[in-house]
């Protein structure tokens, strides 16, 4: 006589059984509004440091803040960038993976072509302190002194 064998309760094998993955609509879902946001985010980052150097009065220029403050948030969202990939990532959501990489990797560059250009700003202001866009305001980071 055969006994009835139950499934097991809980299988802690890392065999070839089937892995499991996140809703490929909800995987969408998330990857693209995440996306979504991070843009919005850096569009009001850069616009806000764009605004910084606007001014309605055509006699007066007004040269726009330093970056660095910019990049400091920028590179904030690069780093929720790279948590949400890592959260997808123990999901099992691939497209959200791969659309947080590419995004992390956007503003990773973002920022590196920021500060080669703060510093290179920074650099002819003090060869050259009466260039344009120099006069006027506080240049750079604060040194130690």
């Amino acid at each position: 006589m055969d006994l009835p064998v139950a499934p097991p309760a809980f299988d802690a094998t890392r065999g070839t059984g089937r892995r499991r993955r996140a809703d490929l609509g909800a995987d969408i879902g998330a990857g693209c509004g995440l996306v979504l946001l991070e843009l919005i985010a850096l569009a009001v980052i850069f616009g806000l440091w764009f605004l910084s150097g606007f001014n309605l009065d055509p006699a007066k220029t007004v040269p726009p803040d330093p970056l660095w403050t910019y990049l400091a948030a920028a590179g904030g969202v690069g780093v929720l960038a790279r948590v949400a990939a890592a959260v997808a990532a123990r999901a099992g959501a691939m497209v959200t993976v791969v659309g947080q990489a590419v995004m992390a990797g956007l503003v990773c560059v973002v920022v590196l072509g920021g500060v080669a250009l703060q510093s290179h700003q920074e650099q002819r202001c003090r060869d050259t302190p009466s260039a344009s866009g120099c006069a006027g305001r506080d240049q750079g980071m604060p040194t130690l002194t």
